[in-house]
């Protein structure tokens, strides 16, 4: 009850930076119609509507990365954590106060992404429509990513980490070309991030391969609740301190 009461002053929060929302739902929305409209002259299928939704509404996370991380450095920016740190709330608490109020942001921009997947032309099946619960699930990482910058950086610094991320996210998730075209040392690396093993799972999700999701999906639940676990540890320590 600590944590949902925390978390509803946290969604007042980030309705509070309306523009900021709509940007991170705009632009991956942008990203999917001019990557589709590609794919009529792609010799490759990457940019297929059913290549290409499950991937971008994944990329679009990041962005919910950045809104938790601001978030977080914000409150320690205004010294609002100092005070309430005087609350019985552990450092747990705080985080799914934190975490709770971006999930309904993540059902908002994956609805985005596939509705206007739908209108482009994506077929909606039955497949698709649990292929979003699959991805909800993977939208923890990138919540546990903002809170982990949240945590160890101050508002400006979240800003900058958030321009890193984004590039690492982008590069090594295999969203926006194969990473077997490089292979080698470049394909290893990505494959020890959470990232294309993200995307994988999310295309497999919604093209209903059951078989191929389980390993992806391990790999980001690993990630996510180590990514957790090292927030809340800092969190703690900035309690102490």
């Amino acid at each position: 009850m600590r944590a949902l009461t925390f978390a509803q002053r946290n969604r007042k929060e980030i309705l509070r930076d309306p523009m900021t929302l709509l940007f991170g739902m705009i632009l991956p929305l942008l990203m999917l119609w001019l990557f589709s409209m590609m794919a009529e002259n792609m010799p490759f299928d990457l940019f297929t509507l059913d290549q290409l939704a499950p991937a971008i509404i994944v990329f679009s996370f990041s962005f919910i990365t950045l809104f938790s991380g601001m978030l977080i450095g914000r409150d320690k920016s205004s010294s609002f954590l100092m005070r309430i740190f005087a609350s019985p709330m552990t450092a747990t608490d705080y985080l799914i106060g934190y975490a709770v109020p971006l999930l309904p942001v993540a059902v908002l921009q994956i609805a985005a992404c596939y509705g206007t997947a739908v209108l482009l032309g994506m077929p909606v099946t039955v497949d698709a429509i649990l292929g979003c619960a699959v991805v909800l699930v993977i939208s923890l990482l990138y919540i546990g990513f903002g809170l982990f910058f949240g945590t160890f950086f101050t508002d400006r610094q979240v800003g900058a980490m958030f321009a890193i991320f984004v590039n690492i996210t982008t590069w090594l998730s295999g969203t926006w070309f194969e990473l077997d075209m490089i292979g080698g040392t470049f394909e290893k690396v990505a494959y020890l991030l959470p990232f294309a093993h993200a995307v994988d799972a999310s295309r497999a999700a919604f093209a209903g391969d059951y078989a191929v999701i389980a390993a992806p999906m391990l790999w980001v639940a690993a990630y996510t609740m180590v990514i957790f676990g090292i927030a809340v540890w800092g969190f703690k320590k900035k309690m102490r301190g």
